[in-house]
C-alpha cells in the first residue's frame, strides 16, 4: 500500500479526495435510505418487524447525518474517510435489517454480507495508519460499495433508477456540539 506525505498534499489531491470519499458516503447513505422504506414497507403489517423497522430507520439516520457531516467542514480526507465509514457502518446495520423482514433469503443474505464488505472496507480505507489518503484502500471501498449496491438491487432491496426519498439528519452537528458543551 502507498502512503503518500499528507504534508506535502494540496487542495486539488484534498478535494479529489473528498469527491471519492463523499461518493461513496452518498452511495452508502442512499442504500441506507432505501432500506428503511424496504423494511418499513414490508415490516408495516408485522408486530414481530416493529425493532428492525425502528433500527433501519435510524441506520439511516446515521447515514444522513454521516453524509451531512462531508458539507459542514473543509476538505479534510482523514474527517472525510471517517464520514464514508460511518455511512458504509449504518448501511451494514439497515442491510442487517432487510435480511431480518425477508427470513433469512438467499439473495438477502448476500446483500447483508455484501454490506458488510463495504463497512468493513470503509472502515480499512479510514483506518488510523492510511486516515483516508490511501488510493489501493479508497478503490476497494469503491468497488466493495459498487458491489452493495448491485447486491442490494438483486434483493430487491433497491430498484435501479427508482429515486430514493430523502432522509432527515434530525439535529445538525453545531446544534449537537452546542448541546452537549453546556
Amino acid at each position: 500500500m502507498k502512503q503518500d506525505n499528507h504534508e506535502d498534499e494540496g487542495p486539488m489531491t484534498k478535494a479529489a479526495l473528498r469527491a471519492g470519499h463523499a461518493a461513496r458516503a452518498e452511495s452508502a447513505a442512499a442504500r441506507a435510505a432505501a432500506l428503511s422504506r424496504y423494511v418499513e414497507e414490508q415490516g408495516a403489517d408485522a408486530d414481530a418487524h416493529a425493532d428492525a423497522v425502528w433500527k433501519a430507520a435510524h441506520a439511516a439516520r446515521v447515514a444522513a447525518q454521516a453524509l451531512a457531516m462531508l458539507g459542514e467542514s473543509a476538505a479534510d480526507p482523514a474527517a472525510d474517510s471517517r464520514c464514508a465509514r460511518n455511512a458504509a457502518a449504518s448501511a451494514a446495520q439497515a442491510a442487517q435489517m432487510g435480511q431480518r423482514v425477508d427470513a433469512g433469503a438467499e439473495a438477502s443474505a448476500q446483500a447483508a454480507q455484501a454490506a458488510l464488505k463495504a463497512s468493513q472496507a470503509a472502515a480499512a480505507a479510514a483506518g488510523a495508519e492510511y486516515m483516508g489518503h490511501d488510493e489501493e484502500l479508497n478503490e476497494r471501498a469503491d468497488a466493495a460499495e459498487k458491489a452493495a449496491v448491485k447486491a442490494a438491487e438483486n434483493a430487491g432491496w433497491i430498484v435501479p433508477g427508482e429515486k430514493i426519498p430523502g432522509v432527515a439528519a434530525g439535529v445538525g452537528s453545531a446544534e449537537v456540539m452546542w448541546m452537549m458543551h453546556l
